[in-house]
C-alpha cells in the first residue's frame, strides 16, 4: 500500500489592519510563520479587512513595516475586501444546503431572551426561534423594516479535534449559539471569511489564541458544511504582564513600532518571543533560520505566559555589542565622531551600551566633557590630579603614567585614586576602561 501523499504546508498571518500589531500579534505571526519555513511550506499575510470602517491603509503600511523588520517576509498576501464574491458564493451554497438560515431579533430581543435563560439557570445559547419562521413571516418582518441577517445551522454534537499546544478538546455544539455569518447590513463577519479562505487557500495550520477556541469549533463545522478538511489547530496562551496581571489594557504601548523606537533589535525580540511560554530557554539566536529549525509547538504550554518588555534588553545588548564596526559605521560618523577615531570610540563605547542610542551619549561625553561628580572630600585631590595631567595627546598608556605620577604625589592608591578620577573625567563610578577613555577626552571638567 502506498502511502498518502502529505499536503505542502501552509500557514498565515490573519491581522485586521484597525490598529499597529503588539507583541501578542507578533506571537501569532510568529508561530504561523516558524512552522511554515520549518517545513519548506507557504506563508500567506491575509488582511482580514472586511471591517470597511475601521480598517485603514495607514495600519497596513504599519503592518508590512513591521515584519519587513521583523524579516517575517510573506509569501503572498491576500485581502479579505476582495474576496467578497466568494463568501457569497460559499454562502450561497451554505443557504441550498439548509445550514444558513435568516433571523430577525433585534440586539434588544436577543439580550432580553438571554438574561431570561440566565434567570432560569439555563446557557445563554439562542434558542433557533427563526429557524422555523415561514416566508410570509419573513416578509412581514422585512415589511416592518427589519431587515435579516444569516446565522449557521451547528450541528449539535460533539465537535473533537487534537489541539497542538492544549491537548484533545471535546465541545458540545448544543452549548454553542448558531453563530451570526453575516449582518443585516451586508457585512460578512470574521468566522465566516476566515472559514471560507482557509479552505480555498489551503492552509494546513493555524496557530492562534487560547481566546478563539470555541470559534475553532464552529469553524471546522463550517469547514466541513463546506466540503473542505480542517487544519491542524493550536491556540497559544495569551500574554499577561510579569506579575501576571492582564495585558491587554497595555498591548497599545507595546507595539512593535514603539519596541522599535526604543532600540530592540529585531532577532532579540523574536528570540524571545519563539520560546516564552514554552520548555526550551530563551537565549539569543543567530538567524530566522536558526529559530525555526528548532521550533516545536508542542513545546508551549496552555499556562498564561508572562511577559516582561525589559527582558527584551539584555538580549538586544547581546546583539548590539557584537556588531562590526561596518555595520555602525554610518550611524557614529553621524553623530560627529571624526573618522580617525571612529574605531577607536566603537572599541570603547560598544560594551557599555544596551540600545544604539546609547552610542550618542557616550559621544557627548567624550566631545563636550561630563558633569563631574566630586564629592567634597576629594575636591582638592582633583585639582592636584589634573595639575598633573600630561599635555595632549594622550595615548593609552597616558592614564597609567598620570595616575602614577598622582598616587607619588598624594600617596594616594587604589580605590581611593582611581575612583574620584574616573567620577570627575566621566560623571560616572562605571564605565570603559579609562585608558581607553582619556585618549577620546575632548575637554576636561571646569572645577
Amino acid at each position: 500500500m502506498s502511502k498518502p501523499v502529505s499536503k505542502p504546508v501552509v500557514t498565515r498571518f490573519a491581522p485586521s489592519p484597525t490598529g499597529y500589531i503588539h507583541v501578542g500579534n507578533l506571537r501569532t505571526a510568529l508561530m504561523n510563520y516558524l512552522i511554515a519555513r520549518k517545513a519548506g511550506g507557504t506563508f500567506i499575510l491575509r488582511l482580514d479587512d472586511t471591517d470597511q470602517e475601521r480598517s485603514k491603509q495607514e495600519y497596513i503600511d504599519g503592518l508590512k513595516q513591521d515584519l519587513d523588520w521583523l524579516g517575517l517576509h510573506w509569501d503572498q498576501i491576500e485581502r479579505q475586501s476582495a474576496r467578497y464574491d466568494r463568501y457569497h458564493e460559499a454562502a450561497e451554497k451554505l443557504r441550498a444546503s439548509g445550514r444558513f438560515y435568516e433571523a430577525f431579533e433585534s440586539p434588544t430581543e436577543l439580550d432580553l431572551k438571554r438574561k431570561k435563560q440566565l434567570n432560569m439557570g439555563r446557557p445563554p445559547v439562542y434558542d433557533r426561534a427563526s429557524l422555523g419562521l415561514t416566508e410570509e413571516q419573513k416578509a412581514a418582518f422585512r415589511a416592518e423594516g427589519k431587515a435579516g441577517y444569516w446565522r449557521f445551522l451547528l450541528n449539535q454534537n460533539r465537535i473533537e479535534w487534537h489541539d497542538g499546544i492544549i491537548g484533545d478538546i471535546s465541545i458540545d455544539a448544543a452549548s454553542v449559539s448558531d453563530p451570526v455569518l453575516i449582518r443585516a447590513d451586508g457585512q460578512v463577519l470574521y468566522t465566516f471569511a476566515s472559514s471560507v479562505d482557509d479552505v480555498e487557500m489551503g492552509v494546513t495550520h493555524i496557530v492562534r489564541g487560547a481566546d478563539h477556541v470555541t470559534n475553532t469549533a464552529t469553524q471546522i463545522q463550517i469547514m466541513e458544511a463546506m466540503g473542505g478538511t480542517p487544519p491542524e489547530f493550536a491556540h497559544h496562551s495569551l500574554l499577561s504582564g510579569p506579575k501576571g496581571e492582564e495585558l491587554s489594557k497595555r498591548l497599545g504601548a507595546l507595539s512593535l513600532r514603539d519596541l522599535r523606537a526604543q532600540g530592540v533589535e529585531p532577532m532579540a525580540l523574536l528570540s524571545l518571543m519563539a520560546r516564552l511560554g514554552s520548555s526550551k530557554p530563551v537565549e539569543p539566536v543567530a538567524s530566522i533560520d536558526e529559530l525555526a529549525e528548532g521550533f516545536d509547538i508542542e513545546s508551549f504550554g496552555a499556562a498564561p505566559t508572562k511577559f516582561d518588555p525589559a527582558d527584551l534588553f539584555p538580549l538586544t545588548r547581546h546583539y548590539v555589542q557584537a556588531w562590526p564596526f561596518d555595520q555602525v559605521r554610518e550611524r557614529i560618523l553621524a553623530l560627529g565622531v571624526p573618522e580617525d577615531q571612529a574605531v577607536q570610540f566603537w572599541t570603547v563605547a560598544k560594551d557599555n551600551i544596551t540600545v544604539p542610542a546609547d552610542l550618542e551619549g557616550w559621544w557627548k561625553l567624550f566631545s563636550e566633557g561630563a558633569e563631574p561628580v566630586i564629592d567634597e572630600a576629594d575636591r582638592d585631590f582633583v585639582r592636584e590630579a589634573l595639575a598633573l595631567l600630561p599635555p595632549r595627546p594622550w595615548t593609552k598608556e597616558t592614564w597609567g603614567q598620570w595616575t602614577g605620577a598622582v598616587k607619588a604625589a598624594t600617596g594616594r592608591k587604589g580605590k581611593d585614586l582611581f575612583m574620584p578620577l574616573r567620577k570627575a573625567l566621566t560623571g560616572q563610578a562605571h564605565g570603559p576602561d579609562m585608558s581607553d577613555v582619556l585618549p577620546l577626552l575632548q575637554k576636561l571638567p571646569a572645577l
